[in-house]
């Protein structure tokens, strides 16, 4: 989700971010969350106000949305993660390469060159090799996984793949995954789809039952593969009739790439190395639900809507979290991989320092739900004990969620 097109830049212009031509757009983005404190139970509402001062006040407030706007909060009591491991997809895609099929297109519609990698800042995206499906990278992600926890399949009591991805309606994706791995059959097994935000998603409703006690420890798994989509996306664009607004309306599909992260949790007082999971907060923005529609032969977006609709969710989470949970000071900040207008709006709407939040769609792309654990993972090794990280995700709907790991 959150794609980029040249309509962008007209939001951009209004808040000091880029220059008033494409081709003179702004440098990227410079490239490179988790205080404990006990509460009971593991999921509480906060700011739902429900100030009814007569039935027909009330009924009044509820008609304008005034009553139901707040940030979900929870905490975890005795969650960690225990690793974190991502796989690249082998073969490389350049921006370059979709200029060139797009040219003939690119000029009758009187785009820059390199629209790409000037309007989303990305020079190239991966794709599997022939054979390779996104759910068999999912496995081998989820084997990298169990092997770097140290945590054996047979005590795996659930996994969640969270995969945009999917051939078929059914059956799942994870029963496949479930089988690659050798998990045993009382492990819970199923699909989470939450556009971009699944992984993050998954991974709170997993603390929630390693807290609960109901297991002791879940495999969070996400394979996605973005070649068809886009193959069928370029064939489209190629096609004389191409508008500006068809191409608009598409571009983000050719931001998106292909990989697969894992995740393994399992319970803190018994892994005292590994790095807790606090907690954070959930908000939705629902009002945007039509902005950003995918499908297996493409997706179509409104981009100058998504950005706006997506930044005042991220900032209006933000804002109300501030005094419970005090983000401003973290050793990273872990965001959804979009692009560079979007990262960089997020980092000037809140005031991060860019130093602190890496970036890695310039070389993977967005890809999807995997693409929070994947940079997760690839920053895991500079990190130190007792530094905090605020994983950052959004998803197409619109939904946000921030989540605190003490590494």
């Amino acid at each position: 989700m959150f794609g980029d097109a040249p309509g962008t830049y007209n939001l951009l212009r209004s808040r000091g971010n880029f220059a008033q031509n494409p081709c003179e757009a702004a440098a990227d983005a410079a490239a490179g969350m988790c205080r404990n404190r006990p509460a009971p139970g593991i999921v509480k509402l906060l700011g739902l106000c429900f100030k009814v001062q007569s039935t027909a006040g009330a009924q009044d407030r509820h008609e304008q949305g005034l009553d139901l706007v707040g940030n979900a909060t929870f905490r975890h009591e005795n969650t960690a993660l225990l690793s974190v491991s991502s796989v690249e997809a082998p073969t490389i895609v350049s921006s370059t390469d979709f200029d060139r099929l797009l040219a003939s297109t690119l000029r009758r519609l009187k785009f820059p060159p390199r629209l790409l990698e000037r309007v989303a800042g990305i020079t190239h995206r991966r794709w599997w090799a022939p054979g390779t499906s996104f759910d068999d990278a999912a496995i081998e992600a989820g084997a990298k996984a169990l092997a770097e926890s140290g945590i054996n399949a047979a005590d795996i009591g659930l996994l969640i793949n969270t995969s945009v991805t999917r051939r078929n309606l059914e059956p799942s994706v994870a029963v496949k995954i479930h089988h690659g791995l050798n998990l045993p059959s009382s492990a819970m097994n199923f699909d989470l789809a939450n556009a971009c935000l699944g992984f993050v998603n998954g991974m709170t409703l997993a603390a929630n039952m390693i807290d609960s006690g109901q297991i002791k420890y879940a495999l969070i798994v996400n394979g996605e593969d973005a070649q068809a989509t886009q193959e069928a996306t370029l064939a489209r664009l190629q096609r004389p009739e191409t508008t500006r607004e068809d191409f608009n309306r598409e571009f983000a599909t050719l931001t998106l790439g292909s990989g697969a992260a894992a995740a393994v949790l399992g319970p803190a007082d018994q892994h005292p190395g590994a790095h807790r999971i606090v907690g954070g907060v959930m908000r939705a923005g629902t009002e945007h639900h039509e902005l950003c529609v995918g499908g297996i032969d493409g997706m179509a977006t409104d981009t100058k809507g998504l950005l706006d609709g997506g930044l005042q969710l991220v900032v209006d989470a933000w804002q109300e979290a501030q005094p419970e949970w005090d983000w401003t000071s973290m050793e990273r900040y872990v965001t959804h991989q979009v692009s560079k207008a979007y990262t960089q709006a997020i980092i000037d709407a809140i005031d991060l320092d860019p130093d602190k939040v890496p970036i890695t769609f310039p070389h993977w792309g967005n890809v999807g739900p995997a693409s929070l654990p994947m940079t997760l993972a690839a920053e895991a090794e500079t990190l130190e004990a007792g530094d905090r990280v605020l994983c950052m995700g959004v998803g197409s709907g619109l939904n946000t969620a921030m989540v605190e790991i003490v590494w």
